[in-house]
């Protein structure tokens, strides 16, 4: 992140433009709508800053800038024609400590002016840190087809009512889930879309009503992440993280995911790895059973999908045996998505018509695996989390039949863009994997040998 967001409070407040053109009197409007306090700086004003001028909008200063020029103001924008100039309201902020924006120039500037989406009192504001300003500008019209014009008036409905609610509902949850729930009812939006004031008015009163009577309940999503791209999420699961209280997550969850989690949910790290600190699965129970019977919604973040060596099987049978809600929402596992990103077909007509998933890390009392059944030809074989055991798989493999020169493929933190493919047969898949960053996937048999990953255009 090069700029940190914020909405400024400008009203009543100075802040100084030097320059009187065109582009100055763009940046000049937008202050007069935020109600700021305007001093000009120039040796001649275009014409339509002199309007605003004229009608007490902006004062004018008609004198060459000085650098302590920028200390009678909150923020300073450089909107002039001249480089020279522009460089020294800049230099000048520097000096004094305070923000200046210089037009076209985000080398100079220590703030950005963003693309703005205004439903006041809701306003988006659109940024690229001065690298496109013709893309932000598109996502900004994106924005104003999409975003319904009564945006505004639906905030300052709830604005009147929030003392109410507050007082009617004790706890932050009660509140947010009320707020939540009317705002996405199409009722209530239509009302105000129609200005029907009172009529919205009485259907917020009469929800309130309800939601008096109302215990929060709790639910625990299970939410498959998929391999790491974060593009691989699904709706669904987008969806949970946006509504979640607290989230716990696997390590094996991309950053891109965590991303997308509301920024004021509760995270906690609940993953495992080998040869690190782990959370025992006990403990994730635990915490599991905890916040959803404080009526929070949990989101149980895991790697790959929920119900494919994720334990997710486990932690339903723990809330099933509580009486807790959950649902379960799948995702990409990684013998789909890691291999798609490899190119490599998990079947194919001329190699394999069958596929077997198997976990290399078994519990210490589980059965023994069927290498036979793992090692029948013209099929494919993906492994999790075997690297460890890669010297066994091989051994055992080759030992019940599978040749040596059986084509293998390790793919390592797949589909992210520090992905990477190691290819071999299986007398080699000891080296292959001690070699391999992880988290790896083994895959074995004749379609690791293919390569049809897609060329990006």
């Amino acid at each position: 992140m090069n700029y940190f967001p914020i909405f400024a409070s400008l009203k009543n407040r100075p802040v100084l433009v030097v320059g009187a053109g065109e582009v100055a009197y763009r940046k000049i409007e937008l202050l007069c709508q935020a109600g700021a306090q305007i001093k000009i700086i120039a040796q001649h004003l275009g014409v339509e800053v002199q309007a605003l001028v004229d009608e007490g909008k902006a004062s004018w200063w008609k004198k060459e800038f000085q650098d302590n020029d920028v200390n009678q103001a909150v923020l300073t924008i450089a909107a002039t024609n001249n480089a020279d100039l522009n460089q020294q309201v800049a230099l000048a902020g520097e000096t004094y400590l305070r923000l200046v924006n210089v037009v076209d120039d985000p080398t100079l500037c220590q703030f950005i002016v963003p693309a703005i989406v205004d439903r006041s009192p809701v306003q988006i504001a659109i940024s690229t840190g001065g690298a496109a300003p013709v893309l932000a500008r598109q996502i900004r019209q994106k924005l104003e087809q999409e975003l319904p014009q009564h945006l505004g008036a639906m905030a300052q409905l709830a604005q009147r009512f929030r003392s109410k609610v507050k007082t009617q509902l004790t706890t932050l949850l009660a509140r947010r889930l009320f707020w939540e729930r009317l705002f996405n009812q199409p009722k209530f939006s239509h009302l105000v879309a129609q200005a029907q004031w009172d009529a919205a008015s009485a259907h917020l009163l009469s929800e309130l009503d309800q939601a008096s009577l109302q215990t929060p309940q709790g639910l625990v999503s299970l939410v498959g992440a998929g391999p790491g791209d974060a593009g691989l999420l699904s709706l669904k699961g987008y969806q949970a993280l946006q509504a979640a209280d607290v989230v716990l997550y696997d390590a094996l969850v991309g950053p891109g995911v965590l991303d997308l989690i509301r920024r004021d949910a509760q995270r906690i790290a609940v993953g495992k790895r080998a040869h690190h600190p782990s959370v025992p699965q006990e403990e994730t129970n635990r915490l599991l059973l905890h916040y959803a019977q404080q009526g929070l919604r949990v989101v149980r973040l895991k790697g790959g999908d929920p119900f494919v060596f994720g334990r997710g099987a486990e932690e339903v049978e723990v809330l099933q045996k509580a009486g807790v809600d959950y649902q379960v929402i799948p995702g990409v596992t990684a013998a789909l998505g890691a291999t798609a990103a490899a190119g490599i077909p998990l079947t194919h007509r001329s190699y394999a018509q069958s596929v077997v998933m198997v976990t290399g890390h078994c519990r210490p009392d589980g059965h023994e695996v069927n290498w036979a059944c793992l090692a029948q030809e013209r099929q494919t074989v993906v492994i999790y989390m075997g690297t460890i055991k890669a010297t066994e798989i091989s051994a055992k493999l080759m030992a019940h039949g599978r040749a040596g020169s059986t084509p293998i493929a390790i793919i390592s933190q797949g589909t992210l863009a520090t992905q990477t493919v190691a290819r071999g047969q299986l007398s080699e898949l000891p080296q292959l994997a001690q070699a391999a960053q992880r988290p790896a996937l083994i895959v074995i048999g004749e379609v690791a040998q293919l390569d049809l990953a897609t060329t990006p255009q």
